[in-house]
């Protein structure tokens, strides 16, 4: 009987999705792209495929990929991964990304407890022979084990165990579009077939297919490509591609793939690539057959089940953190790179709920000299999941010298932020330092965009006797208000600036998708007052769904 659900099921950046379902735990788990967050390469766990938890972040040692610490250009870092299971092992393929020369590191990740970070292994690096990205693991009916890859697109067979490959097979290019990659093998009905991306992942995005008896080919392509597209329609859901199958526990097959809340402008865009599913049919000896992407689907969907293990969050559950002595951060948080752990801080004595965060010599765009790993970046944030939410978080920081400031971020890259913070600046009257509110836009990443103008709010004697709560709210799908109060009372809240989701929409950010967190930063100067954050709080409020249709978060 087939059931309603609504599109994404993984919201806000849940990019290049690749999902399994494991009859052993009769659960299905999905990995999504992480680039330079930290912890990355997520691993979600559901058994309805609507329910979904965090279950653990397959790359959360600084150890596993030193390289994600190196400074660079901001869509670098873990690019498309696939995640399989095979004799009570997962195995998690990736490709690590640096723009100074394109050589991708292919990693190979295992573990036989996906509910434990530290269960994941250290990489298996596996070599490259095509020097491509978005590597693809399959294991035909004699136990050889095979990479596809998007080299458009090849075949190695590799050896799991110490990453060796063989010379590459090409197999096929797509059906003419640019960028052949995203691939994925299955073996159905005495056919090898070959599931890829391709179009590029903008608005002529597809996901094409062919098949063939041999899995060295000839390779024939579905007559009926591509299989999921939304190019060349007024789609609310575009640039909808890089997709994979899977079945349930009662064969009904199943699609994933990414897809942008945008509708053809393709202009705001804040959360940037989500994971969707469609319902798929796939008869025997003939190809599959997807239903396009909308906001609002049905299908044979399971039971709802919410029986999961793990501590790890539900992505549709708000944020209620105190930061209590002893705990450490939720999982679902992440750092822009590895963090310099020494600038941060749960319950320090004598400040007891509350997260501590040291500045960090640069700010959150950093400079030219920024050195991650010595600077570090001073912020932790949280993915935006919802198109309207709320978020805020009280902020006790008591600046001692010129330029030293904490507050709350709406951030895509280092380039493309919309800040809120408290900032010691001399008063134009009197030339003394002053603790003033101050609202600015970093836009450098998207040249040519309008930005608001930078605010600056002087604040009241009577708001430095305790915390500030800082907030940023989505009360529409393409604008963000930013606001402060006195915690205590909070009712006399102000807002101090607005500004456009366009600003934090492609750009330098074009993979990825807003984060909304807290920073501390000296701005360059002398200052070393930490900043102490406590109560915060992210509340989902509402999904669009369609373009104008709302449905309230659970």
């Amino acid at each position: 009987m087939a059931k309603s659900y609504t599109n994404p099921i993984l919201p806000g950046w849940n990019s290049d999705p690749s999902c399994t379902f494991v009859s052993e735990h009769n659960t299905f788990f999905c990995t999504t792209s992480s680039f330079l967050a930290f912890p990355g390469i997520p691993i979600y766990a559901s058994k309805d495929l609507t329910d979904w938890r965090l279950a653990s972040n397959a790359l959360n040692r600084p150890e596993q990929l030193p390289e994600l610490s190196f400074n660079g250009q901001q869509n670098e870092g873990i690019w498309a991964s696939t995640i399989r299971y095979r004799n009570g092992t997962f195995y998690l393929i990736t490709s690590y990304i640096s723009f100074a020369k394109w050589q991708p590191k292919l990693l190979l990740f295992t573990t036989t407890d996906p509910y434990d970070d530290s269960a994941w292994s250290d990489p298996v690096h596996v070599e490259n022979p095509a020097n491509d990205i978005d590597p693809d693991i399959f294991w035909d009916d004699d136990g050889k084990t095979y990479m596809s890859i998007a080299a458009g697109v090849y075949i190695s067979e590799i050896n799991t165990s110490t990453g060796a490959a063989t010379e590459p097979f090409r197999v096929w290019n797509g059906t003419g579009d640019r960028n052949p990659e995203g691939p994925h093998i299955y073996k159905k009905d005495g056919y090898y077939y070959l599931l890829i991306g391709e179009g590029g992942t903008e608005t002529n995005h597809s996901a094409t297919i062919a098949r063939s008896r041999d899995i060295r080919g000839p390779y024939e392509g579905d007559p009926n490509n591509p299989l999921l597209t939304a190019k060349d329609t007024d789609n609310y859901f575009q640039t909808v591609g890089h997709a994979d199958l899977f079945q349930d526990a009662k064969g009904n097959w199943w699609g994933v793939a990414l897809a942008t809340r945008s509708g053809p402008a393709w202009e705001v865009y804040p959360m940037g690539r989500e994971t969707v599913l469609v319902p798929a049919k796939w008869e025997e000896g003939q190809w599959p057959v997807l239903e396009p992407v909308r906001g609002r689907m049905s299908g044979p969907l399971l039971t709802k089940n919410k029986d999961i293990p793990g501590d790890g969050h539900w992505v549709d559950d708000p944020d209620i953190v105190d930061f209590p002595p002893g705990s450490v951060l939720p999982k679902h948080f992440a750092f822009w790179r590895p963090p310099k752990t020494s600038l941060f801080s749960i319950s320090p004595p004598g400040h007891p709920n509350t997260l501590r965060i040291s500045p960090s010599r640069v700010n959150l765009t950093a400079d030219a000299a920024f050195q991650p790993l010595v600077d570090g970046l001073a912020f932790v944030a949280r993915k935006q999941l919802a198109t309207l939410f709320d978020y805020s978080v009280d902020v006790s920081f008591n600046p001692k010298v010129a330029d030293e400031e904490a507050g709350i971020s709406v951030f895509l890259t280092q380039l493309q932020h919309i800040d809120l913070g408290i900032v010691n600046l001399p008063d134009k009257h009197t030339g003394n330092f002053v603790p003033t509110l101050r609202f600015r836009v970093e836009a450098s990443g998207k040249p040519n965009t309008t930005v608001p103008d930078t605010n600056l709010f002087p604040l009241p004697r009577s708001w430095l006797k305790g915390p500030i709560r800082l907030s940023v709210s989505a009360k529409k799908d393409d604008t963000y208000v930013f606001s402060a109060a006195p915690a205590s009372k909070p009712r006399e809240v102000k807002v101090v600036g607005e500004a456009s989701a366009g600003i934090v929409s492609g750009g330098s950010g074009p993979f990825t998708g807003t984060l909304v967190g807290a920073y501390a930063t000296s701005n360059g100067g002398e200052g070393t007052t930490p900043t102490y954050f406590s109560r915060w709080r992210y509340t989902a409020v509402a999904q669009e769904i369609e373009e104008g249709e709302f449905v309230h978060a659970r």
